[in-house]
């Protein structure tokens, strides 16, 4: 097992009407900025259950954050928080809204210019850059990317998709309720479930290094996943499983299974650039791309993908290859059996269009991807080629 420092401050409150507990997790004197994404947190009372549970705490709000935040929205956001004088943020919303909102949080009070922020890509912003954040909370409503139990966001500028970490912006508590979520279109619920599917892959199909822990709990979040997918699309107000999605999606990205094992994160990173260019959803850009890198890279992840028959998909008789084989058809009939379609076609993009995805990614520094450094520009184009 590698080396590793784990540190997770975030209290997660879970389950039906904890909302009203954040009454006595934000100071009461403080001057709190609401954030959130569309129309929904109004439309299905979300907005008012958590100003009903701040009380007479002052209260402002700023709504209107994109899928994938885009930047210039952001710095809009930091301006109302130095002008009201903002001393607590409060998220209302899936992975976008709490993305954004740690960034708003290091921007409103860097002295630098907030660009900067954009520029240090995996490498957390230490206390010799930004000292203090503004302190935050959130209130889940779509479970997908954990960003309510990390320290990380991705933020959209240009043509780019940039990750922004800083130990500062852990949320101070999340509120995870189930019904919460329950009024989710089903694409959101499906792109969720493959988000949170992705995450897992992306931290434990890699290469053997005996962490037990970190691989069971990888496979328990896979299984649990497989078993409750298709469920909480069509019964989204079975309680029980969206539960369980809601806390898988947190589980896959909190830290806790990729202390002490190798990452790959190249399935997010060649999928962030076909969201930047042609605007299709994350999940989807992940069901595109995860059956296919599998396949090209198979040979480096073979151990792990052995196991991953075995021990996720039950797959045990079969020569190894059969086995492997077997192991990436399923997870692409998962994918598919959440609705979503899982080749670059089903989504009106040809041979003709992947020069362009390489060249972004060559642009971005996405030249040597993969847990070993080792995933080319060459091999990224192989993969293209390959999700046809």
């Amino acid at each position: 097992m590698l080396n590793f420092n784990f540190y997770n401050p975030t209290r997660i409150l879970f389950g039906k009407d904890m909302l009203n507990n954040i009454d006595q997790l934000i100071p009461a004197d403080a001057n709190v900025l609401i954030t959130y994404g569309g129309e929904s947190a109004k439309k299905y009372g979300t907005l008012e259950k958590v100003k009903t549970a701040l009380g007479n705490r002052r209260i402002h709000y700023f709504g209107g954050i994109e899928p994938n935040p885009h930047y210039e929205t952001l710095l809009k956001a930091v301006e109302a928080v130095r002008h009201n004088r903002i001393d607590f943020l409060l998220a209302i919303g899936g992975g976008s809204v709490i993305d954004g909102t740690k960034f708003i949080a290091l921007a409103a009070s860097y002295e630098g210019e907030p660009l900067d922020l954009l520029h240090y890509g995996f490498t957390p912003i230490g206390p010799d850059t930004i000292k203090t954040a503004i302190p935050l909370g959130t209130v889940l409503t779509l479970p997908a990317t954990g960003s309510e139990m990390n320290c990380g966001g991705v933020i959209s500028y240009g043509q780019g998709k940039y990750p922004v970490f800083s130990e500062l912006v852990f949320p101070r508590f999340s509120v995870l309720d189930p019904n919460l979520t329950f009024t989710l279109p089903k694409i959101q619920v499906a792109n969720g479930v493959i988000d949170a599917f992705v995450h897992t892959t992306e931290q434990y199909l890699t290469y053997p290094v005996d962490g037990r822990i970190q691989d069971r709990i990888s496979e328990g979040i896979l299984q649990t996943l497989i078993e409750i997918g298709e469920n909480t699309i069509a019964e989204p107000e079975n309680y029980d499983a969206r539960a369980n999605l809601v806390w898988s999606a947190t589980l896959a990205l909190n830290g806790l299974i990729c202390a002490g094992v190798p990452q790959d994160w190249a399935t997010h990173m060649i999928g962030h650039e076909l969201t930047s260019l042609y605007g299709i959803d994350h999940g989807q850009t992940l069901a595109i791309l995860l059956p296919s890198l599998l396949e090209i890279r198979r040979e480096q992840k073979h151990a792990k993908l052995l196991q991953y028959a075995e021990r996720v998909w039950n797959i045990t008789e079969g020569s190894e290859a059969v086995r492997i084989n077997s192991a990436i058809q399923k997870t692409r009939e998962f994918f598919e059996s959440l609705g979503v379609k899982t080749r670059l076609s089903d989504y009106n993009i040809g041979k003709d269009q992947l020069l362009v995805i390489i060249k972004q990614l060559k642009a971005h520094g996405m030249t040597a991807l993969s847990e070993t450094q080792d995933l080319s520009l060459d091999v990224s184009r192989k993969i293209l080629e390959n999700a046809l």
